[in-house]
C-alpha cells in the first residue's frame, strides 16, 4: 500500500507551505519552509544553491515534513499533516521544478525562478515512510 494515497497527495499540492525538518550535526533539528510537490511517489522540493537542510541530508537521511491543510475537523481542529521518511539529493532539475511550483504558490503566469540562467541547482527527493496528522489520513 501507498503511503501517498489521494488525500495525502492532494494536501502535498495544494500550495501550502511545508516545514521540513533535517538533522544537524550535533543532533538538534533544523527547520525550512519549503514549496513542495510530488513526483511519483516521492515528495519534491528545489534549491539553487547549497543549503543546510541538503547538507543535512546528505549525512543523515531521516526528515519530518508537516504542513496544515487550510481544513478543519467536526470538533474545530485544524488538519494538518505529517510525512515522515528518508531523503536524497539530486543534481539538477531545480529551475523546472521551481517553476512547475511558482505557479501552484505563486499563480500561473510567475516567472521563477526570476533570472536567466539559474544554476541546474539540486532537488530534494523524499521518500515517505508513514504519516500522521489530522485530517482523512490520520490512523
Amino acid at each position: 500500500m501507498t503511503v501517498l494515497t489521494d488525500t495525502v497527495r492532494a494536501a502535498l499540492t495544494a500550495g501550502h507551505l511545508a516545514h521540513l525538518v533535517t538533522i544537524d550535526p550535533d543532533g538538534g533539528p533544523q527547520v525550512s519552509v519549503v514549496w513542495i510537490g510530488v513526483e511519483g511517489e516521492e515528495i519534491v522540493s528545489g534549491h539553487l544553491g547549497e543549503r543546510r537542510k541538503l547538507g543535512n541530508v546528505r549525512r543523515d537521511p531521516r526528515v519530518a515534513l508537516s504542513l496544515e491543510t487550510g481544513a478543519m475537523d467536526p470538533n474545530g481542529l485544524a488538519h494538518y499533516l505529517v510525512v515522515h521518511g528518508r531523503a536524497r539529493v539530486t543534481e539538477g532539475g531545480a529551475p523546472e521544478l521551481l517553476q512547475r511550483l511558482a505557479h501552484v504558490y505563486l499563480g500561473p503566469d510567475v516567472r521563477f525562478p526570476p533570472m536567466d540562467d539559474p544554476p541546474p541547482g539540486l532537488v530534494l527527493r523524499i521518500t515517505p515512510e508513514r504519516v500522521s496528522g489530522v485530517g482523512p489520513w490520520a490512523g
